[in-house]
């Protein structure tokens, strides 16, 4: 006879699943569209700021989310500094850990003109 899973068995897989698999584990499940400011400050830093916050996409020597980062057209991308660091407007069909802000794995990109997060009243400008 099989026996019921209890939320203490549950709670202690997840657990286990967070010790190996870092935050994946505890990924919201469903891809969701998150639009606003993706950030490339410096080598290995990206974030997407949107209505809800800051999410962190990857930490230089770090935390990286899975999946590519967005490709923008030099009218649609602000540079700031040497290299190509800077900001642009996107968004992003993603999961996420809404616990730790954390971006999980990003499923598709897409570049967004620089007008389009400047009107959204809810979003500030980097």
């Amino acid at each position: 006879m099989m026996k019921k899973c209890s939320f203490l068995n549950i709670r202690f897989i997840n657990l286990i699943l967070t010790v190996f698999y870092g935050s994946y584990a505890l990924a919201d499940a469903t891809p969701e569209l998150r639009c606003g400011w993706f950030e490339n400050s410096s080598p290995g830093n990206a974030s997407l700021t949107d209505k809800d916050g800051e999410w962190t996409i990857a930490v230089q020597g770090g935390y990286e989310a899975k999946g590519d980062w967005p490709t923008f057209k030099k009218l649609d991308w602000v540079s700031s500094g040497a290299g190509s660091y800077g900001y642009g407007c996107v968004c992003l069909k993603v999961t996420t850990n809404s616990e730790s802000q954390e971006i999980v794995e990003i499923f598709k990109a897409i570049p967004k003109k620089l007008t389009d997060c400047r009107r959204d009243k809810a979003l500030k400008t980097p």
